[in-house]
């Protein structure tokens, strides 16, 4: 029970901030933030294979697991992250740098804690350097994106 309460919550809050973000900001930075997401939902999809982490309760309870942390804190997240550190590069590493550490020691400390995952193959350091990997990968998107726009 406690487990599903936290996934409703995680995904709720982030998204209750999103009414701060500026219409023509969100509408900016949501491809980017939808080109994150899908890295998360692929490699969430290998965690089942190489067993990098589970969730109590099968497949259904993994996938909602997953999805309410990668379509609410992590979408919402990158959106935030973009709108205040999008153009300052060290601005944008640091940041991520901090919120990666923070997810990857205190946060997935407490949410094995509390059940709503454990895990297996899948260490704190490996959701520390695939953050930062994701993260400069959709700087690079991003910049693309920004690019083209203006080429325009």
């Amino acid at each position: 029970m406690l487990p599903a309460i936290i996934r409703t919550v995680l995904f709720l809050i982030p998204w209750l901030t999103a009414y701060f973000i500026p219409k023509n900001i969100f509408k900016k930075y949501t491809p980017v933030a939808t080109f994150a997401s899908l890295i998360v939902i692929i490699e969430s999809m290998l965690s089942v294979p190489f067993k990098w982490w589970t969730v109590k309760g099968g497949l259904l309870s993994k996938i909602i697991n997953d999805w309410s942390l990668i379509l609410g804190p992590f979408f919402v997240g990158t959106i935030w992250i973009f709108r205040f550190t999008f153009g300052k590069f060290w601005m944008y590493l640091l940041t991520n740098t901090l919120m990666d550490l923070f997810l990857a020691y205190p946060v997935n400390w407490l949410l094995q804690k509390l059940k709503v995952y454990k895990l297996v193959n899948f260490k704190p350091k490996h959701i520390f350097f695939t953050g930062i990997c994701y993260a400069l990968v959709i700087y690079g998107f991003q910049l693309f994106i920004t690019r083209k726009k203006s080429s325009r």
